[in-house]
């Protein structure tokens, strides 16, 4: 076999992250059936410090399981393990979370933009004067950091996180906040926002705040897809250098 060939079948090593390995442990304790359908899980606190991690890992890890309807929350209760399951289902899903692709960024923009594309249409329908003022105080944020020359990348996705919760739909915001974690991470480890492109992005935000303050669907699925279209294209063509938002 050529040297080129070997190379191309050389695959790069994936490290796990916290949320992760937390999720595997998980999957340990169901599949030994330890943890049963039914089965409250330990308090936040608690699995933070079994763990050794910080609580918003194990938050996010419980984000994660109750997307793809493992767990279950309830404000007075606690977190439970799905009914409805049996072990070998929940084991096979588990599996299936663990093995998601996060480094294909490509289909993370993807996903991203036609869930946005429908949230802020939904956003322009049913958003409350509370969440004008929530999403008003996003940008506000976002646009201090970068008139000081400062990344702004989590504000941004706050902005838009903002925007899926004024859907008043769970599973957008469920959606959203799942995909905000690894979109934040790389985009702060390539370093890919750009000056003048986040310059840019205040105004688009402007647009976007404005349709949903107006209540024009057409216009906030305009304004969305004005702001997503570039990323979206370069995450098609895989040309990370250009890549901006």
């Amino acid at each position: 076999m050529e040297s080129t060939d070997i190379i191309e079948s050389i695959e790069a090593i994936k490290v796990d992250t916290p949320v992760d390995k937390i999720i595997r442990q998980l999957k340990l304790l169901i599949s030994s059936g330890q943890l049963k359908p039914g089965d409250r899980l330990p308090a936040e606190r608690v699995l933070a410090e079994k763990f050794g991690v910080g609580r918003s890992y194990i938050r996010e890890a419980i984000l994660r399981l109750e997307f793809y309807g493992l767990l279950k929350t309830s404000p007075q209760s606690g977190t439970y393990v799905a009914s409805g399951y049996s072990i070998k289902v929940l084991d096979s899903i588990l599996n299936d979370i663990i093995k998601f692709n996060k480094d294909d960024f490509g289909a993370l923009i993807e996903a991203r933009y036609f869930i946005e594309l429908n949230s802020v249409k939904l956003a322009a329908e049913r958003r409350t004067e509370e969440d004008i003022k929530a999403l008003q105080t996003a940008l506000e944020d976002y646009s201090a950091k970068i008139n000081k020359g400062l990344k702004a990348v989590e504000e941004d996705m706050l902005f838009h996180i903002k925007i899926a919760k004024a859907t008043r739909n769970s599973v957008f915001e469920s959606m959203i906040l799942i995909l905000s974690p690894d979109i934040i991470k790389y985009k702060v480890e390539s370093n890919v926002c750009k000056t003048d492109v986040e310059r840019r992005a205040i105004k688009e935000h402007e647009d976007i705040l404005g349709a949903i303050i107006d209540k024009d669907v057409a216009a906030a699925e305009k304004a969305m897809a004005a702001h997503l279209e570039e990323i979206l294209r370069i995450s098609r063509e895989g040309n990370w250098d250009r890549t901006l938002l």
